[in-house]
């Protein structure tokens, strides 16, 4: 089960990303199908099949989005959480060889942002860092792989 919990940036994005889907990109691929569907014959019309495609998948966007935002918890970070690993931290951590990590914690609805790295409160690295402070090390196995050790290097937050 995912946690519902979202920044307060996650949120915003979900709510204009179903804003935008309602308002502009939903009725502009109802219009195409129309358009497509009055051209006669739908079995080889590539429009009319390639936008009622589209529509599906917005339609099931949509549903998704109606549903889980009221689910969601904004959690906005305080500075009683300064020096700690919580939700919403930025973190940066470091392995034993050398190798250099740094993302977010954030809810399981905004790790899809291909701009920056963001790990959900429920994968396994969020979960063995949450409570940890900055020099804390922490171990982790996933799955069959070998046990790897990572240090926390810097905690940030965004207030």
């Amino acid at each position: 089960m995912r946690t519902p919990l979202i920044t307060p940036e996650g949120y915003k994005q979900l709510q204009d990303e179903l804003s935008n889907l309602l308002n502009k990109e939903r009725p502009k691929t109802v219009e195409k199908v129309s358009w497509a569907a009055s051209l006669g014959d739908r079995s080889e019309n590539s429009d009319y099949i390639e936008n009622k495609r589209k529509l599906r998948f917005l339609d099931r966007r949509i549903r998704y989005l109606s549903k889980r935002i009221p689910q969601l918890k904004i959690i906005k970070p305080s500075k009683q959480q300064d020096g700690k690993v919580f939700f919403g931290a930025f973190v940066d951590v470091e392995n034993s060889s050398g190798l250099l990590k740094s993302f977010q914690i954030v809810g399981y609805d905004e790790i899809f942002d291909r701009d920056e790295l963001k790990v959900s409160i429920d994968a396994p690295m969020a979960r063995a860092l949450l409570g940890k402070e900055e020099g804390d090390d922490v171990s982790l196995k996933i799955g069959n792989f070998d046990r790897e050790n990572w240090t926390i290097i810097k905690i940030m937050y965004k207030f």
